[in-house]
């Protein structure tokens, strides 16, 4: 979340909160988001591209400085199997100056939202999402930016939010589709990085963790992720009932999706509506569910803490977890001790996990205000200066031995 889901909070909170719009009434996705009837071809592969207009600015001046597409690429979910995912990908039209290739940025968004709707390739061209003057920093950098939709996000079925799996999986995924774009000018001689804060941190980290045996052939040269919530049980735990329950809803929902588990026979009433509410809204739909308990959405009272100790949901939520994996490129990690999402401690663990099993990882701890501040006021500086390190070919040294 930032500028524009903070306005929109701060609205929904002074001027009353409208009905939250059901997945049953969305209006109609967009012809381009229909998914062809079976679904076939390697992981990262082209199937569908159209010219995406990216308004960063109401002139939209971004048209004479980038190219960009919005795309439908193949990925692969936990099981292996493939499916149609979309996203964009953003070339700028100055030629590259730099050391080598022009680098390819992996770019993994934070929470959108779980609607059609919040699809970051759909609120690019509407100019209405959040992420675009991070992205746009990275194109004035000379980088080309491949930035997934997710799975579920613009295409047929529920958002799989949290699935982390999946989701490293479409961020490397959206690099190969930039790869094989035509007419892109990149290619696998390109060298890569990942980046992404929130849900996109998890995102970024998980495809760190992936990418050795899933996309060998990617030359990723470091990866930046911000407030990784690397811990779901502890992250689902500090948000219930808090103004960002918001957040444990969408995963409760995304999670429930990507492992077909009915949620039915655990949810009371106000529960089964809940989880059809947040499956149609946006992440500035967030006040909807401000300070909401899960105790209340239950049918015995559990929260969803007490839950996710009993199966399907232990096994579940164990699978989420990361920091098994020894990422095979430097990392940097981002998060402020002051993180009124995810809590600091679970970032600081991740970097210590990943330090024991020899991981290059330098864990920048900052003391700005909230998640949304430290996102606005740090991640960004500290991912381009390690962006540019990395490209120019320069070591990171690692802090592990401060944790």
């Amino acid at each position: 979340m930032r500028r524009s889901a903070v306005a929109a909070l701060a609205l929904a909170l002074t001027a009353g909160i409208a009905a939250p719009v059901s997945a049953a009434t969305e209006p109609p996705r967009p012809a381009f988001y229909e998914v062809p009837a079976t679904v076939s071809g390697a992981a990262g592969d082209v199937l569908r591209t159209e010219p995406l207009t990216f308004s960063v600015d109401p002139a939209g001046l971004s048209t004479l400085v980038m190219t960009s597409t919005r795309v439908m690429y193949v990925s692969t979910d936990r099981t292996g199997a493939a499916y149609a995912v979309t996203g964009s990908i953003l070339v700028p039209k100055t030629p590259w100056i730099g050391v080598g290739r022009r680098p390819i940025i992996g770019y993994a968004v934070g929470t959108q939202g779980l609607a059609d709707r919040c699809a970051p390739s759909r609120q690019q061209s509407e100019g209405l999402e959040y992420e675009s003057l991070l992205i746009k920093g990275l194109i004035e950098r000379g980088y080309a930016v491949a930035i997934t939709d997710y799975q579920g996000l613009g295409t047929a079925g529920v958002h799989t939010y949290m699935n982390r799996v999946v989701q490293g999986r479409a961020v490397l995924d959206s690099v190969r589709a930039a790869q094989r774009l035509t007419g892109s000018g990149l290619s696998t001689a390109n060298p890569v990085a990942i980046m992404g804060y929130s849900q996109g941190g998890g995102a970024a980290a998980s495809a760190a963790e992936l990418a050795a045996a899933y996309a060998p052939e990617l030359a990723i040269k470091g990866t930046v992720a911000g407030a990784v919530p690397a811990d779901l049980p502890a992250v689902l735990d500090h948000l219930d009932g808090s103004l960002y329950a918001a957040f444990a809803l969408d995963g409760m929902r995304g999670l429930a999706a990507g492992y077909n588990v009915d949620l039915t026979p655990y949810l009371n009433a106000a529960g089964a509506q809940a989880m059809d509410q947040v499956e149609g809204e946006c992440v500035t739909d967030l006040a909807n569910h401000a300070f909401v308990s899960t105790t209340s959405l239950t049918r015995t009272g559990a929260s969803a803490s007490v839950l996710m100790t009993q199966e399907p949901f232990k096994t579940i939520i164990a699978q989420q977890r990361i920091g098994t994996m020894k990422p095979s490129m430097p990392v940097l990690l981002v998060h402020s001790l002051l993180d009124d999402v995810i809590p600091y401690a679970v970032g600081r663990s991740l970097a210590k996990t990943w330090c024991s099993k020899g991981t290059n990882v330098y864990l920048s701890s900052t003391l700005t205000p909230t998640h949304i501040g430290a996102d606005l006021v740090d991640y960004g500086p500290r991912a381009y200066a390690f962006l540019e390190a990395r490209f120019a070919g320069l070591p990171q040294l690692s802090n592990c031995w401060a944790l």
